[in-house]
């Protein structure tokens, strides 16, 4: 019941992810017109937000490796608030922005160092669904997002509100961080066996945990001997896993993920719905979906597998990318809009018991522990970097090519994917950090 606990209170970083990150698509339907912007305008709203999680990204590995993967997390919280209620007061573009680079830089901390941090505290046989509860936090927000978009979608006033309740979390996140222990690897990797015994003790209540102790002191021994951490992480040892973790972060978002997170909204209303309620209430259906796929993920990640759930889930999101432009190429509107909206909905359940959780769980588990902090800070500043790149021109691709050939350039980077995993990806099902990265280092197979 501790562990679950303490699991449920460090993933709140993830909610604060997926809320932040939801509430925008919702919220723009009415800044658009409220700051009278244009397609590249509303882009850029959303886009900032993106190239400042890119760079909290950049700064998460160096600063959770010196300081700590707790206390950048208590500090990320703080940010989560301040830039939630700037977001919410704007009254002019200039501050608007300036909200979205507070809470874009918390985001992109926070998606790298909430799975590293749940990725260490958790025990071997449960790391998948553990660190999956980032995910489904992520998920969570953003259908919470999509509530609170509807639910407030009727007044003109309503979008600030929309921003501003992102402030909750980042209160409870920082409550909550401040009873829990730091991660028993980052303390062993300074010197601090009392320190990392005492967390696993804690983290481990009721278990004997002398033979995760002593691998621990074993681990945090060899990587002692390391004093150039960027040298080590672009050495041979983690050649393939910084290949893997930032090529599954690349294709994370060029298969188009985050154009419907941003955009459902704007791409149902498109398709034939007849108000911005409509659109919003349809886009919340699909992040409930999204929810739902990530529960069943948690439970099939240690069973399953990583790899094979991979693998099923870029099928389903290559066949309903197909399905999704064969109908904007058919012109669906009215009714047979609906179409439109259960395509987005497989697509985005799809992602959800593959490419999105599996993606955050084997940058937490791949890298070796000298370089975890900087190979996850790389991975996570590539996946916001292209998330940027993917949403900003969007709409321009849209109005370029329209909305049936957009789809199918995700289609085929989704082919892509399924490519790149096949022949590259590991499985990493029931092992521990350490014989993963043992593992890796000798290029071994890692298959189920």
């Amino acid at each position: 019941m501790r562990f679950t606990l303490i699991a449920v209170v460090a993933g709140l970083g993830g909610l604060l992810f997926g809320y932040d990150t939801g509430v925008i698509s919702g919220a723009l339907l009415f800044i658009r017109h409220v700051f009278h912007l244009d397609a590249t305008m509303q882009g850029v709203v959303v886009a900032i937000a993106l190239a400042a999680a890119a760079v909290g990204a950049a700064f998460a590995g160096v600063l959770s490796d010196r300081f700590g993967r707790r206390i950048v997390l208590l500090v990320t919280a703080l940010i989560f608030v301040a830039g939630a209620l700037v977001s919410a007061v704007a009254w002019s573009v200039p501050i608007l922005l300036t909200g979205r680079v507070l809470v874009g830089g918390a985001i992109g901390v926070a998606s790298m160092v909430t799975p590293l941090y749940l990725s260490e505290i958790a025990p071997p046989d449960k790391r998948g669904a553990v660190v999956t509860i980032n995910q489904f936090y992520i998920t969570l927000g953003i259908v919470l997002s999509y509530g609170v978009g509807y639910l407030l979608s009727h007044g003109t006033e309503g979008w600030r509100w929309m921003l501003g309740l992102g402030a909750l979390p980042g209160i409870v996140l920082f409550i909550g961080m401040l009873t829990l222990p730091e991660s028993p690897p980052w303390l062993a990797g300074k010197g601090r066996d009392d320190d990392a015994t005492k967390a696993l003790r804690y983290l481990r209540a009721g278990t004997d945990v002398t033979a995760a102790v002593a691998e621990l002191k074993r681990d945090a021994a060899t990587h002692r001997q390391h004093t150039t951490p960027w040298a080590t992480l672009f050495a041979s040892k983690a050649r393939r896993p910084l290949i893997i973790g930032i090529g599954l972060a690349i294709f994370q978002q060029v298969t188009g993920i985050n154009t419907v997170i941003y955009f459902a909204p704007t791409i149902f209303q498109k398709a034939g719905l007849p108000s911005a309620s409509a659109a919003i209430l349809a886009t919340a259906g699909v992040g409930l979906v999204n929810v739902i796929m990530t529960l069943i993920a948690m439970r099939l990640l240690d069973v399953v597998g990583r790899r094979r759930l991979l693998l099923t889930g870029l099928t389903g999101m290559l066949v309903t990318l197909i399905v999704l432009a064969g109908g904007f190429m058919a012109g669906l509107h009215g009714g047979l809009a609906w179409v439109t909206v259960a395509s987005v909905a497989a697509y985005v359940a799809f992602f959800a018991i593959g490419l999105g959780p599996v993606f955050w769980l084997l940058i937490a588990e791949i890298f070796p522990l000298a370089v975890r902090g900087r190979g996850m800070s790389l991975a996570t500043i590539a996946n916001w970097s292209f998330n940027m790149l993917v949403s900003i021109t969007f709409l321009d691709l849209v109005h370029g090519f329209g909305r049936g050939p957009t789809f199918l350039i995700y289609a085929a980077m989704t082919l892509a994917t399924l490519i790149f995993t096949w022949f590259l990806v590991p499985e990493t099902k029931g092992r521990s950090l350490e014989d993963i990265e043992a593992a890796l280092d000798g290029e071994a197979a890692l298959t189920a």
